[in-house]
Formats: C-alpha cells, sequence, structure tokens
C-alpha cells in the first residue's frame, strides 16, 4: 500500500479515466485494455493518525476511482439460464455485473438502485463482507491476470455506490407489494435478521422486529468497531428498513421478555423469524481466566463499540485502559479486539495464534492494515495459564510454542505444542477471540425447539425449525459466520415463510 492521499490516487485515476473514455468512445475496449486498467487503491489515513482515533480507516473511492475500477470489468457473458460467476460467488445474488455496468456510465444512483433489488446492507456490506473469498474469488478477471487479489473491486464498488446515494439523500426506497393482510415477527435485528424482515416487508407482510439491545444492527453495532464500519452507516440502513414500513422493538429479550410460542399465539403473529445470533463467547478453558484483565472479545467490543466506553466522561460503562494486551486468536473479531486495544492506550498489544499468518482466518486486509497500527502477532504460540498478581489481576500468560503438523477437517495444519517450550510474557490485559457459541436462552425456554448438540437451531433446506411456522438462519444456524452468509440465510428464509404466507 502506498499510503498516498485520497486526492492524489484520485487525481491519478482521473487522468487515466479521461484516456480510457476515449478510447471507449473512439471504438469500445477489448479485454487486453481492460486487463490494463490497474487495480485502484483504497484510501486510508494513515497508520499513525488512525492508531489514535476511531474514525473510519478506509476513506473509500472516489468518483474517478470508482469509475476506473468498473472499467476493468471483462462484461462475462453467463450461459443461457445461469447467472456470472461473480453473481454465483454472493450469498444474496447482488447482480453484480449490471451494477458494474451502470458505474460505468458514472451512473451511481442505478448502479445503487439495482445492488437494492438484493441487498439492503450495501454500505455495510461494502465495508466488511469477505468479498475476496465470495464474489471476487469468481471474478474472471483475477483469475485471467492468475491473481484474486486482481480481481474487480466488487465490495469497494459496492460501498461506493451506497455511500454517493445516502449522502446526497437520494436513496430510493424498494417498491411494496399490496398490504397482504399476514404479520411476521422477526427476532434479531442482526443482518439475517433485517434481511428477512426486508424481503417479507417488501411481500406486503407487516413485520415487527424484536431486539435485545437498545439499539437495532445486532453484530453490526455491537462487535464491529466504528473504524471498520461506522455506526451510522448503520443507523443509515436500518432507516431504510422502517422507510418499508417495518416496526422494531428494542430492549425485547425473546425467552424472557416473552415467549417465543406467545408470539404466534396471543401476539398474533402469522410467523416467526429467528436471527438471535451466536452470543455466547468461547473460553480458553485453562487457569486464571477468572482474574481481572480477562476478557471476551464479545464483552470488549460490545463496551467499547454499543456503550461507547472509551468516552471515559460520558459513558454509562466502565472499561479497562490497557497498558499491555494480550489478544487470543486469529479470525477478523481478534484484529478488532486488537486494534481497539491500541486505540484504548495501550503501549504493545500482541494476537497470540497457534498457526501462522497463512492459516489465519482473518481478512488479509485486516491483519494488514492491524500490522501497520503497530500490533505485534506472536505465531505458533498458546496460551497454558494466566497468572496474578496479589490483587487477582493479570500480570502475565505462561504461553508454548508450537509447530504445524498434517492438515486438519478444515484443511488447515494442525498445531502441535512442543513439549518444554513454555515461557512467560508480561501483560495486564487478556482478551479472548476464539469465537462465539449459541446463546442457549431460546432452546431451554421452548423445549420443541430442535437443536444440535452445539446448541444451533435446526432447520431444513427452507430454515424450516422444528416448530411449526417458525423459521431461523444466520450465527443461530451457522455458528459464527459472515454478514453476507447471515444475510444469504435470511432472504433463503423470507422467500420460504412468503410461500407458505401465500406470496
Amino acid at each position: 500500500m502506498s499510503e498516498k492521499p485520497k486526492a492524489a490516487l484520485e487525481a491519478e485515476a482521473a487522468a487515466l479515466l479521461a484516456e480510457v473514455l476515449a478510447k471507449d468512445a473512439a471504438g469500445g475496449l477489448s479485454p487486453r485494455d481492460r486487463m490494463a486498467i490497474p487495480c485502484q487503491e483504497m484510501p486510508v489515513q494513515p497508520p499513525e493518525v488512525r492508531r489514535g482515533n476511531l474514525d473510519e480507516v478506509a476513506l473509500g473511492y472516489g468518483e474517478s476511482q470508482a469509475r476506473l475500477e468498473a472499467f476493468r470489468c471483462l462484461g462475462c457473458k453467463a450461459p443461457a439460464g445461469a447467472v456470472q460467476p461473480c453473481v454465483q460467488g454472493c450469498p444474496v445474488q447482488v447482480p453484480i455485473p449490471a451494477f458494474v455496468a451502470a458505474l460505468q456510465k458514472g451512473d451511481a444512483a442505478a448502479a445503487a438502485e439495482t445492488i437494492g433489488e438484493a441487498n439492503l446492507l450495501p454500505a455495510v456490506c461494502g465495508r466488511v463482507c469477505p468479498q475476496e473469498k465470495q464474489c471476487q474469488a469468481e471474478c474472471t478477471l483475477g483469475k485471467a491476470l492468475k491473481d484474486p487479489a486482481k480481481a474487480v473491486s466488487i465490495g469497494r464498488l459496492e460501498r461506493f455506490a451506497a455511500d454517493w446515494v445516502r449522502e446526497r439523500g437520494v436513496a430510493k426506497t424498494p417498491r411494496v407489494q399490496k398490504a397482504s393482510g399476514k404479520r411476521v415477527a422477526v427476532i434479531g435485528s442482526g443482518p439475517a435478521g433485517l434481511t428477512a424482515a426486508a424481503d417479507l416487508a417488501r411481500a406486503g407482510h407487516a413485520v415487527t422486529v424484536f431486539e435485545a439491545f437498545h439499539k437495532p444492527g445486532g453484530v453490526m453495532v455491537y462487535g464491529i468497531p466504528e473504524f471498520r464500519l461506522p455506526k451510522a452507516i448503520v443507523s443509515a440502513e436500518v432507516e431504510g428498513l422502517v422507510r418499508l414500513g417495518v416496526t422494531i422493538e428494542t430492549n425485547f429479550l425473546a425467552g424472557r421478555t416473552g415467549a417465543l410460542q406467545d408470539m404466534l399465539g396471543e401476539r398474533g403473529f402469522d410467523a416467526v423469524f429467528i436471527g438471535v445470533g451466536a452470543g455466547l463467547p468461547k473460553f480458553l478453558g485453562c487457569p486464571g481466566e477468572n482474574l481481572g484483565g480477562v476478557f471476551s472479545a464479545n464483552e470488549y467490543l460490545t463496551r467499547a463499540n454499543l456503550m461507547k466506553a472509551y468516552d471515559t466522561e460520558r459513558a454509562a460503562t466502565p472499561i479497562f485502559m490497557p497498558t499491555v494486551a494480550a489478544v487470543v486468536g486469529g479470525g477478523n473479531v481478534a484484529m478488532d479486539a486488537a486494534r481497539m486495544a491500541l486505540r484504548l492506550g495501550a503501549r504493545e498489544v500482541h494476537v497470540i495464534y497457534r498457526r501462522t499468518r497463512a492459516e489465519m482466518p482473518a481478512r488479509a486486509e485486516e491483519v494488514s492494515h492491524a500490522e501497520e497500527e503497530g500490533v505485534i502477532f506472536d505465531f505458533l504460540r498458546n496460551p497454558s495459564r494466566i497468572l496474578g498478581n496479589d490483587a487477582g489481576h493479570v500480570r502475565a500468560l505462561e504461553l508454548q510454542r508450537f509447530e504445524l503438523g498434517e492438515p486438519d477437517a478444515s484443511g488447515r495444519r494442525s498445531p502441535v505444542p512442543i513439549a518444554g517450550s513454555e515461557y512467560l510474557f508480561d501483560c495486564d490485559t487478556v482478551i479472548v477471540a476464539l469465537g462465539n457459541e449459541s446463546n442457549p436462552l431460546l432452546a431451554k425456554t421452548e423445549p420443541a425447539l430442535k437443536v444440535d448438540k452445539r446448541g444451533r437451531i435446526v432447520v431444513d433446506g427452507e430454515q424450516r425449525t422444528s416448530l411449526p411456522r417458525v423459521y431461523a438462519g444466520g450465527d443461530i444456524v451457522l455458528g459464527a459466520a459472515t454478514v453476507i452468509l447471515a444475510m444469504g440465510e435470511g432472504r433463503r428464509a423470507a422467500a420460504a415463510m412468503n410461500r407458505e404466507l401465500g406470496c
């Protein structure tokens, strides 16, 4: 990454775009011409600046950058009855070639309207979805250039179009069918719930979303930091749902505030969708986890993101300010927690991961951003115990060194401990980012709801649960997954619910 200022990147793109437009007007661009257009770099805040603030790191393409990147698309033709490879790679089937073609013409409004046919949360997805493993992994350009990193930057273009219409106040509300007379409850306002709610509302049903927290958005507001996904973006996307006629009721904990069966009984809903996510954090299971200064990443990020604990003068919740923090894990949540710890004033932040960088499940961009900001990676290490001081607070981690053995079921090489390699690492904060499991509350309060041994709700191919007229999707079914995969489940469930409700 060159770290050029946004204005410089946009000026370079404008000059090259003028040449591309002239060639396109003169006789069209050949595939070779398109392949020669360089990938457009995402402008970002400089690392030394951004680690001291909570502002968004990635600044977004300018108009010339977006249009130039769009011209890199080869315009693949799909066989009859099929869709293009990039669309096949999208869990919600966004019509990618159509919206990219609109951007080539300089029509961001049309691009956003096209995206909106399939995706209610384009500004969110454009920022946090792992496009490199989904739509961009299937991009013909990336395959032709023999480098997936050189695929068309579909996610960045999606973000650009969504931001363009939002910033100008010209976002269009999707068409809604005539009122069906049916009422649907959606439990959980994360990606799966909001997507299901949108598709159900479009079909003409009266939809109410029930959210346990005081703000809607699920993991998008409590789990993903402001510097990666500004909460104003989430609020704007949720407002689009309200414009569709959806009612949102916060501070409603299903299973406690009201029973699941009450939704179909005294509350009079015709169907229910469960999208409560996976909010039960996993821990290490080693001695010392009950010491002060040990946090789950879930709690740490919820305090910082949703409750704004970093604002010590006004926040209603406390948070421990670290000096040396150890974050255990290698996924996106670990990167979020490590980068948040830096912004909360830590002198050092170490990510402890028992494999190597090559095996990390986190997005490469997030790992690079963390490194640029000063996060230190200690690979092939894992805690064996946490040590405390006389006051019951963390003072050190005992770490054991590992080496890689044979691949496990996921295809990644299994970490093997090296006997006698333990050593102490001094720190005052430990953040455990090993993923989440399903919250057991709903299953415990509704025994007829079938769950698997991990507490995940069991569904059929159309997201139906064991209860009549009750559907489920997202992390409560998949386990911890991505925003876009949860949205795909919400979309599939809504389609099945619409069929059951006669639409």
